[in-house]
């Protein structure tokens, strides 16, 4: 699509947006350091409970707590976790009873870990169970589920619910398998009904209760699916995975199979074919974005709407007239300029748990009665958050200095005429299979509240546009990554919408490397650069963090950044840190297990040998991010008064 095309439908989008405020208001940092308190919220079967994951005030302590709809007032049972612990599923296997799938919170950068251990409890917090994992403290098993040695993964559900889930597993001890067990819940039994020779797999059920597919990335990171045959497993070609093929659900008869599928690394479609690959149909697809979000009917499944993996979200129905298509519709029409998004149903399609967002509205949670169409809100995300104060943000495209088309989203202060701004480039993460999306983002929410422009490329590796862009990247981190994000500072400097004096660069994780690293590709470009919770020095990731800590992760580095040395320090910002002629602001947990403390000690280490400026800010006891809001609201005023102090106050 042309920039003059995504202008033209950017522009009928906004026409339903609400009116925002005329000029910037100044929010005050704590509103943006804030915790949700409610998140992950799921219904039960029979449409009468809420199940939801509960932050305490201090954000370092969950719960999963459950409401009965009728008084949604305060919760009728809560499983209180350790601290930092969370829940990272929670599902729904009767309409009394919960499967809850534990990780840890380690920063505000990367999502809450799996610990791979698995829970059950009833709604009235009664008959709590360990299901499965090494820490087994309670329940029937308690003593015989401690031998579980390895990780344990909710992988599907029958329908209609019985009591039962499908639970992948991965064993420390012997790696080189994938199992799948039907456990009973309630009775704390398995029976295995799935194994194959390959580590790290996922799996698809039929209607019949049998695996049919494993699917995922081996030890060695290639993509790879397998389907069940009358003589066992069969690896399936990649003439007929095309670049990837991801299993969803089988057809209502239960003679075909939904999946996202692409031919030759290209986006990815949502298709309907044949299990063995056969008769394939294409439901949806773009010629620039993968298949994102998908809209579901309730049981049984069927797709009836499908939104872009980048770009505006703009809807496209399969089925249009359907009863879900046509509801749908109607509350996006009392939704201007947001997307609804179905969660789910109850099991007889009379209650339906639906959201609303938006690029300024972190979003709202409803519950519709969909016999008298009732309507009701049940919370919002951030309700501190006043969406009409909030920034536009605006997808776009331009191209590279190699002829690639890459998207952005370009985040513009309130009231202000967007040219010749100072403008703060904000890299994503990852990088591999990460993105920047249209949806609220708190940092750049927070820059373009303070009057900054803000920047993000979706740089080749991003996700959203199939396999052969998400490999674009591999080995390509401190060049070809780089030149992306250079390219789409120079576009926007050339748009005028930023002025070439007053740009800096600030990101977190992969983002943190790259504000080092466009420093040192583009000298002159930047006045100052940010890095939070970084990774510094490439060779080191073989030796420090958690990624090294499996052969996956290994073979995802080798894949990734490669094993030559003399190219991991040509690219490796520590290393060239007598290149970076800006003041430079770190940032660090000092219990960061992604990207380890001494990455950030290392730059540090670095910027002093070579004489360079720099401020500094640690903190003990935060992980791959801050979690802390006390140290959120720190960081926030320092990245603050630092942009003030080298590109000025925002417009």
């Amino acid at each position: 699509m042309s920039h003059r095309v995504m202008r033209t439908a950017l522009s009928a989008f906004c026409l339903l947006l609400p009116a925002v405020a005329a000029a910037t208001d100044l929010i005050p940092v704590e509103n943006f350091a804030r915790h949700a308190l409610l998140s992950m919220p799921t219904l039960s079967p029979d449409g009468k409970h809420l199940a939801v994951n509960m932050n305490e005030i201090d954000g370092d302590s969950h719960m999963l707590a459950v409401y009965d709809l009728d008084d949604m007032t305060r919760p009728i049972s809560m499983l209180r976790l350790p601290k930092y612990e969370l829940a990272t599923g929670i599902t729904w296997v009767s309409n009394t009873r919960l499967v809850v799938e534990k990780g840890k919170q380690y920063g505000s950068i990367d999502k809450p870990v799996r610990t791979g251990e698995i829970l059950a409890t009833d709604i009235d917090g009664k008959h709590q169970d360990y299901l499965y994992g090494f820490e087994s403290k309670f329940g029937t098993r308690a003593a015989t589920r401690g031998t579980d040695r390895g990780w344990g993964f909710v992988d599907g559900l029958p329908t209609p619910v019985n009591g039962h889930f499908y639970m992948a597993t991965q064993n420390w001890d012997n790696n080189d398998y994938s199992t799948l067990y039907d456990v009973d819940a309630s009775r704390n039994t398995r029976k295995l009904i799935g194994k194959i020779g390959v580590g790290g797999l996922s799996f698809m059920v039929d209607a019949a209760g049998q695996a049919v597919y494993a699917y995922g990335r081996d030890d060695s990171w290639n993509y790879v699916v397998y389907r069940q045959g009358p003589h066992g497993w069969l690896q399936l070609s990649a003439a007929t995975i095309g670049g990837s093929f991801t299993p969803l659900f089988p057809t209502p008869d239960g003679k075909r199979i939904y999946a996202k599928y692409d031919a030759g690394g290209g986006p990815l479609s949502l298709v309907e074919q044949d299990e063995d690959g056969g008769n394939r149909k294409t439901l949806a697809s773009d010629a620039f974005s993968s298949i994102g979000n998908i809209q579901w009917t309730a049981l049984p499944y069927r797709p009836f709407a499908t939104t872009p993996a980048t770009g505006l979200p703009m809807v496209t129905y399969i089925d249009a007239t359907s009863p879900e298509g046509k509801l749908h519709q109607a509350l996006s029409l009392k939704f201007p300029g947001k997307l609804v998004n179905f969660i789910n149903y109850s099991e007889d399609g009379g209650k339906l748990l639906f959201s609303v967002s938006s690029d300024r509205d972190p979003g709202t949670y409803f519950l519709i009665d969909t016999h008298v169409y009732k309507v009701t809100k049940l919370f919002a995300v951030a309700p501190w958050i006043d969406p009409t104060k909030m920034a536009e943000r605006r997808p776009l495209h331009f191209r590279t200095d190699d002829g690639v088309e890459l998207d952005a989203i370009l985040t513009i202060p309130n009231g202000v005429n967007p040219r010749n701004l100072p403008m703060v480039l904000l890299p994503h993460g990852g990088p591999v299979g990460v993105q920047d999306d249209w949806f609220y983002d708190t940092d750049a929410q927070f820059l373009a509240n303070r009057g900054y422009l803000v920047l993000q490329v979706n740089y080749r590796s991003s996700g959203g546009r199939g396999a052969d862009f998400l490999e674009a990247g591999y080995l390509k981190w401190g060049t070809r990554i780089q030149q992306d994000l250079i390219d789409g500072v120079k576009w926007a400097i050339a748009e005028k919408y930023a002025d070439p004096q007053r740009i800096c660069v600030y990101g977190g994780s992969f983002g943190g490397y790259s504000a080092m690293m466009t420093t040192i590709r583009a000298p002159g470009m930047f006045k100052c650069a940010v890095g939070y919770a970084g990774i510094y020095d490439l060779a080191m990731m073989y030796k420090k963090g958690d990624i090294k800590s499996n052969e996956s992760g290994r073979s995802y580095l080798k894949t990734v950044i490669g094993k030559d040395d003399a190219d991991l320090a040509a690219n490796s910002p520590d290393k060239l840190a007598d290149k970076i002629d800006v003041p430079v602001l770190l940032i660090h947990g000092e219990d960061d297990k992604r990207a380890p403390f001494a990455q950030a000690k290392a730059m540090r280490a670095a910027l002093d040998a070579a004489h360079k400026p720099y401020e500094w800010l640690s903190k003990p006891g935060e992980g791959h991010g801050f979690y802390d809001e006390k140290n959120n609201i720190e960081f926030y005023n320092r990245l603050q008064a630092f942009l003030e102090k080298h590109i000025g106050k925002g417009a």
